[in-house]
């Protein structure tokens, strides 16, 4: 007995894709679709982007970007909640319309179900892992916490879980810093 080989999907593919108000992402090939972000979820997007806003009027280093086209080769390209590049990243890695490269800090906010979550946590830390990012947020709304992950020998590794009464911080953000709860108020 022999194995069906599937066709991987590429990124060209994703432009056949209906505008039916679902995201789809290709990961290594694979298909991944989910819905519209729920009310929760854009609330928090909106609080973060407040709070970079704020920073970045007087820190002028860079751009946040909330669901950017982020292709990182032929076989992937995601639509993370939230990009941030620095204006010098950003000359590196724009083209045509998306981002083609890593960006320095990438933020994905959990939607509820367990394919989500395990897309987040496991396929799409792989992916920014193996492509470069060099950090990774992962924002949990339910538990009001965000998981920060630092690339360390290819990898996205842990460094810390911040609950709303801690304050969090970016290496790629000097004198940033914010009450976690900020997030999700």
């Amino acid at each position: 007995m022999s194995a069906r080989i599937e066709p991987l999907m590429t990124v060209d593919d994703l432009e056949a894709m209906p505008e039916d108000g679902n995201r789809y992402e290709v990961i290594d090939g694979e298909l991944f679709v989910s819905c519209a972000p729920g009310l929760t979820h854009q609330i928090v997007t909106s609080n973060i982007i407040r709070v970079f806003g704020k920073y970045l009027d007087e820190h002028p280093i860079g751009v946040i970007v909330p669901t950017p086209g982020l292709i990182l080769d032929l076989y992937s390209g995601v639509i993370p909640d939230l990009v941030f590049f620095s204006h010098e990243r950003g000359n590196e890695i724009i083209g045509n319309e998306r981002l083609n490269a890593a960006p320095e800090l990438v933020m994905e906010i959990l939607s509820p179900g367990r394919q989500n979550l395990a897309r987040d946590r496991v396929a799409k830390r792989q992916l920014y892992s193996k492509h470069g990012v060099r950090e990774y947020w992962i924002v949990d709304a339910d538990n009001s916490a965000i998981e920060v992950y630092d690339l360390a020998n290819d990898l996205l590794e842990l460094r810390a879980i911040l609950r709303a009464d801690d304050e969090i911080t970016s290496a790629f953000l000097p004198d940033f810093i914010s009450p976690v709860s900020a997030f999700f108020t």
